[in-house]
């Protein structure tokens, strides 16, 4: 299910910063986003660029992207975070998360016009350049992109209200594996 964003007053900066967000992604090599750990779920086509994993800083992408960085800093409870590309023709089964105590939320970046959605449950919604969506990552949802453009989003998770870092699941060894190679390990 998608989630008010008005209930997390705390995105109204990321909201703010968007566009010096997504100029420190373009700035970044294509060659620096790796391929999303669990490829069995779409194939090829869909990267990332690592800034935070389960709670673990990744120091050296975070000053890469120092406005980022700071924009991320003023996010309660966050637990992950990363530049999230689709590139034409991806599709993302449907599929259900797995982590329960975070919210997922989505801040647009670069987004073509055209067939390029978020389903979450019965609801599907386009995403924005700009906008924010938060939604439960535990609901069945599936993404696509069916243009002839990339989709680039800060993709972040925060504490649900009530949970604390402590509440957190483990760092999958797929992730753990990611962090290693970015140098932070």
């Amino acid at each position: 299910m998608f989630l008010d964003e008005e209930r997390f007053p705390f995105l109204g900066p990321l909201r703010t910063a968007w566009a010096d967000i997504r100029d420190e992604c373009l700035a970044l090599r294509d060659e620096s986003f790796e391929p999303w750990v669990q490829r069995e779920m779409y194939g090829t086509g869909w990267s990332v660029y690592g800034l935070v994993a389960f709670g673990t800083r990744i120091d050296g992408a975070l000053a890469a992207c120092p406005r980022t960085a700071e924009a991320l800093e003023k996010i309660p409870g966050l637990t992950t975070a990363g530049f999230s590309r689709m590139t034409p023709g991806t599709h993302i089964k449907p599929h259900e998360g797995w982590v329960t105590t975070v919210y997922r939320a989505h801040l647009g970046l670069v987004v073509p016009v055209g067939d390029c959605a978020l389903r979450v449950g019965s609801r599907v919604r386009n995403w924005s350049e700009g906008g924010v969506m938060v939604f439960d990552d535990t609901a069945e949802h599936e993404a696509w992109n069916r243009t002839a453009d990339s989709r680039t989003v800060l993709l972040f998770d925060f504490l649900r209200p009530g949970r604390t870092m402590a509440d957190l699941d483990p760092m999958p060894p797929e992730v753990a594996a990611m962090v290693e190679r970015r140098g932070i390990a």
